[in-house]
């Protein structure tokens, strides 16, 4: 370990930090009293400690068993780990760079390249497709170029904290211009703020005190134009900030990190030596480099998408698992009956549902429902109805209306108004063969008698969960030997091929081609069909079914 005196900077996301590191033990955490206090929900109160040996005796790390870990150089640690200049550290979702008094020198050679001295005197503002034009013969020849535009090129592809890669970058440009500050600056979400995401300061001044100029910054931001200041106190616009001013700037440039339509980031150098004075010709190279920094940046973004999607669908995965083992496998026996569900999601979870039960009196229960939307929150809710209905099986004195309104009403009361679901519930009585029900606002279940009549079963109320009072009649059928119910979701009828749907007319043909097979087959050869006819085109809606024959 150097002698020099060594430093932890580095970003949460919204605030830059620099702390000198002294002799001793140093905690670092969320608490307020910590030594280094990071105030990022991602990081413990009490997260790490780092011990640093006087006289160049070397310097640890320590994890305290936070919740979400400690990291150097990318790698969680468990035990004690050395430390060196350069190496990174993550606390939680914060990332930090161990840095010595070294890095605060000048990068590469102090000989200022002869460059155009076209326009040193007055500011411009150069459109991005101005400045991004292909760089003159009198830039391209320049020693260093090519070797730090490849150097800055194998970045694209080196798999280093982002940290890493914005001070390595800001390094790199050193070698080619001239500056005494060089920075990345970053907008925060809201983009109100802008924050220091990496900075050079080659004069040594301590990073934590490094300031810009907001005229700068919003020219930028709001018209998407890199700027080139060749003296800022002579520019009408810019020599009444007090910032550009107290700085004494003599020279100052900045472009956009600009990818995939919007502003990434900000770059930019300026110096107050009055022999670094920039020309259109430096702005062009800087905004060479921004281009290759914003393309990294845009990788970084793709691959967080990446990650979140990856956690996303890891998460819905198991959403799927938790709801299909909700659902009831097996239908209870029934003497007299085949009965059996069929459901198929259009996404990973779904808000159709069915159940069965066997009741304490020996009838068997059926429902099938249609929950208002889509993807996880339809599941929700679609489990929270199933939930409520299954409470209520025990009661001796199952009702279906009773039990109907309270689940409607509980729904009402702790969902929005949005969130209702459309419901078909019935009771079978194998002794006498009536079968109960209620239509609460569903699609009208099918039965197809032995002879080929067709009867459709109408709603007999309004979908439970939308209104905070009961309007729900109970109605009764009888099925005689081989009569086929049907009941099903609006996934069958609305399944669509481009334009064309499915249709009530296409599902009564094909069930009634169906209805002498056994009520797997039946729902089973329907799916088939139904698929022959979407063919390619995107599924739209779940699909369930729900087959009730008479006979064996």
């Amino acid at each position: 370990m150097s002698d020099s005196p060594l430093k932890l900077i580095g970003t949460d996301g919204s605030r830059y930090y620099a702390w000198d590191l002294k002799p001793g033990k140093l905690l670092v955490g969320r608490k307020p009293e910590a030594d280094i206090c990071i105030p990022d929900k991602t990081v413990s109160r009490n997260h790490a400690e780092l011990d640093i040996s006087g006289n160049g005796g070397g310097c640890s790390v320590l994890d305290l068993e936070s919740h979400n870990g400690t990291a150097v150089n990318g790698t969680r640690i468990s035990s004690r780990v050395m430390l060196k200049a350069g190496d990174t550290l993550s606390f939680g979702q914060t990332e930090f760079r161990l840095s010595s008094g070294e890095d605060s020198t000048r990068m590469g050679s102090s000989t200022t390249p002869k460059l155009s001295n076209t326009d040193l005197d007055k500011s411009v503002v150069l459109s991005l497709n101005e400045v991004l034009k292909p760089l003159p013969t009198k830039v391209t020849d320049l020693p260093e170029l090519f070797p730090t535009l490849s150097e800055m090129a194998r970045m694209l592809v080196l798999p280093e904290p982002k940290e890493v890669m914005l001070q390595r970058s800001l390094a790199l440009v050193a070698k080619v211009i001239p500056a005494e500050r060089l920075a990345v600056l970053f907008t925060q979400e809201d983009g109100t703020n802008i924050y220091v995401a990496a900075s050079l300061l080659p004069s040594g001044k301590d990073p934590g005190t490094f300031t810009l100029s907001r005229t700068i910054i919003n020219e930028i931001l709001t018209n998407k134009s890199a700027v080139l200041m060749g003296d800022p106190t002579e520019d009408n616009r810019f020599a009444e900030q007090k910032s550009i001013v107290q700085l004494e700037l003599k020279s100052a440039m900045a472009v956009p990190l600009f990818d995939e339509g919007k502003v990434l980031g900000i770059l930019y150098v300026d110096t107050t030596n009055p022999m670094h004075r920039y020309s259109n010709d430096y702005l062009r190279l800087l905004a060479t480099f921004g281009n290759i920094i914003a393309s990294r940046l845009l990788n970084y973004s793709l691959l967080q998408e990446r990650q979140e999607k990856q956690v996303l669908d890891a998460e819905l995965k198991r959403a799927a698992s938790i709801q299909q083992k909700l659902l009831v496998k097996e239908s209870p026996l029934i003497v007299g009956y085949q009965v059996h569900a069929f459901q198929e999601p259009c996404l990973t979870v779904g808000g159709d549902l069915y159940d069965m039960a066997s009741l304490p009196d020996g009838r068997l229960l059926f429902l099938v429902g249609d929950v208002s939307g889509k993807g996880m929150g339809a599941a929700l809710l679609m489990s929270n109805i199933l939930a409520s209905f299954r409470i209520l099986y025990q009661d001796p004195k199952f009702d279906l209306v009773r039990a109907v309104s309270q689940v409607s009403l509980q729904l009402y009361a702790y969902s929005d108004p949005s969130d209702f679901a459309t419901l078909f519930i019935g009771l079978i009585n194998p002794a006498t063969n009536q079968i109960d029900f209620i239509n609460a606002g569903h699609n009208s279940p099918l039965i197809i008698r032995k002879n080929g009549a067709r009867e459709y079963l109408e709603p007999s109320g309004t979908m439970i969960g939308a209104f905070d009072f009961s309007a729900w009649t109970e109605q009764n059928i009888t099925l005689l030997e081989d009569d086929l119910l049907f009941i099903y979701s609006d996934g069958v009828t609305e399944a669509q091929h481009g334009e064309l749907q499915f249709g009530e007319e296409r599902m009564e043909q094909h069930l009634d081609n169906l209805r002498h097979f056994e009520s797997e087959q039946i729902s089973g050869r329907l799916m088939k069909e139904i698929e022959s006819f979407v063919g390619d085109s995107p599924r739209s809606d779940d699909i369930t079914m729900l087959v009730i024959k008479r006979g064996k």
